[in-house]
């Protein structure tokens, strides 16, 4: 299985590649590493997941372990990702541990793992659990072991948590009524607390794909398959539609002309309002390598610089943290505002985007047409040896050869997905055929030369 850890925490086919005995360990060792500094106090942890079927025996795998250790274990249910990571940060929780596979198809499932202020893990120390895996440990026994709490409730935090963190341009309570909005919660973790903070504020909301069962999640809906959020947009004449994933960290916009708004274009308009609050720290967004340099282009006009960080919205927050900057994220959109959230917030930054409809009084078309993309070609192939693709001489020079033919009009990524077995080839190019030829000659190779 190679390393544990991917581009956001562990994921796999639950039960399989994801099992109890596997969450019961990694719980175990994840608090080892994370409260091994809290001396003879007691420790507590936040644990969360998404409506997914197997989270139900995973989190009791997971709850098992962790108390096992010492740890008082506060168990909320179902709830965002950032609602998790919020919590953490608001209970003065030592750790707290998320499950859910995101975006991922219901048969998966994933452990996030969040140290002390709601902060997700560095590479070293995701290192340093699975070798604590590895390890012996003494069991405390009596009064020393964990003990296990429900505090459903706390879901409500998070929720007010959101309304109150978002502002007008004049700093005062945001009303977004006279907005209609369509929510596609994509049958997960936001479909109680990203109604109910619309709602609060005011807007006109209509919920599509909002009744979870355990096996629909991201089922052809969400922030991953917007098509039919742009035909509700449409059928209810809304203002516009936001598309979250399955636990709810990215969020994904429908113009009110059904035209999608990626986390590129939302970030731009973030961007653009921050400066002109006042509020952009250095004149400077972070992005990731996927996102379009047509946003560079569109920001560079208004003297606003781009910073890019590999991919994983972890990695956009610590360049935020040590650049001091105040807005990144990715063009998937995960997209940080770290004054209010240490990671991607799909309910927050649809809140942001609204205020700034309501403070301007214009559609989202009309906000989002600054940003001119660059033709882009993304290829997802599947079934290959993901671990292989940097070192493969093949794979290695048909990169080489694509950069070459592209020149100074385009750029190639080549890189193995964080969170699933495959490889994506993204192509981007002033012209469109060149860049869909270039990125199928590239996947092909890919798909021969990497062939499980």
């Amino acid at each position: 299985m190679g390393r544990l850890f991917g581009t956001d925490g562990i994921r796999g086919r639950a039960n399989q590649d994801l099992t109890a005995e596997l969450a019961l360990d990694l719980a175990v060792a994840g608090s080892r590493v994370l409260t091994e500094d809290t001396g003879d106090r007691r420790r507590k942890a936040v644990v969360g997941r998404d409506p997914r079927l197997s989270g139900e025996f995973l989190e009791c795998a997971v709850v098992a372990g962790l108390a096992s250790t010492g740890v008082d274990v506060v168990r909320v249910g179902i709830l965002p990702t950032p609602g998790l990571a919020h919590l953490v940060q608001a209970s003065g929780a030592d750790m707290g541990v998320m499950l859910t596979a995101s975006h991922n198809p219901m048969p998966e499932n994933g452990i996030k793992f969040f140290r002390r202020g709601g902060l997700k893990l560095d590479d070293a120390t995701e290192d340093a659990i699975e070798q604590r895996m590895l390890q012996p440990w003494r069991r405390p026994m009596g009064v020393a072991i964990g003990r296990v709490m429900d505090s459903p409730g706390m879901v409500e935090d998070y929720v007010h948590h959101l309304i109150s963190s978002v502002r007008s341009a004049a700093g005062e309570k945001v009303s977004l009524v006279g907005l209609k909005v369509v929510l596609d919660l994509a049958n997960g973790a936001g479909h109680r607390t990203a109604p109910a903070a619309f709602r609060q504020l005011g807007a006109e909301v209509v919920v599509i794909n909002g009744k979870p069962d355990g096996t629909n999640i991201n089922d052809r809906c969400g922030a991953s398959h917007p098509a039919e959020l742009q035909r509700a947009v449409l059928e209810h004449g809304a203002d516009l539609g936001i598309a979250l994933d399955g636990d709810g960290d990215r969020c994904i916009a429908a113009a009110e002309d059904g035209d999608i708004v990626d986390g590129d274009q939302i970030m731009g308009i973030l961007a653009l309002t921050m400066q002109e609050r006042g509020l952009l720290a250095h004149d400077t967004l972070v992005v990731t390598q996927m996102s379009n340099l047509g946003l560079d282009h569109a920001l560079a006009e208004h003297g606003i610089r781009v910073v890019r960080t590999a991919v994983g919205d972890r990695y956009v927050f610590r360049a935020m943290r040590e650049g001091g900057y105040s807005l990144g994220g990715e063009q998937v959109g995960h997209i940080i505002v770290p004054e209010f959230a240490t990671t991607g917030d799909g309910t927050l930054t649809g809140l942001l985007l609204m205020t700034v409809m309501a403070d301007l009084g214009a559609p989202l078309s009309e906000m989002a047409s600054f940003v001119h993309r660059l033709p882009q070609e993304l290829i997802n192939v599947p079934e290959v040896d993901k671990y292989r693709v940097e070192t493969d001489r093949e794979v290695v020079a048909a990169l080489e050869a694509a950069n070459r033919v592209l020149g100074a009009e385009g750029r190639v990524l080549l890189r193995p997905s964080g969170t699933e077995q495959i490889v994506r080839v993204m192509v981007e190019c002033t012209d469109a055929d060149r860049a869909r030829a270039v990125a199928q000659g590239l996947a092909q190779v890919v798909r021969e030369r990497l062939a499980l």
